[in-house]
């Protein structure tokens, strides 16, 4: 996996979630992915968000990774 293939795929799906993300480029290295999203972050061309402001949150029913979703800007 490379930033240019997760920059490819990014803009191919919109938006993605970070599971979805770790199946495609088949990681369960989640903190890999996070740590490369992080520089397109930064660069103002991705946004991170959840899906919802209670999903991840306190009750712990949902996933991190299904509710971490990204979404390129450009």
């Amino acid at each position: 996996m490379t930033l240019i293939a997760l920059k490819e795929y990014l803009m191919h799906m919109k938006i993605v979630s970070l599971s979805m993300l770790q199946l495609h480029f088949q990681s369960s290295d989640s903190e890999l992915l996070r740590d490369m999203l992080r520089i397109w972050v930064r660069k103002g061309r991705v946004r991170c968000f959840k899906k919802t402001a209670f999903c991840g949150g306190k009750c712990v029913q949902c996933d991190v990774a299904v509710t971490e979703m990204y979404e390129w800007m450009v």
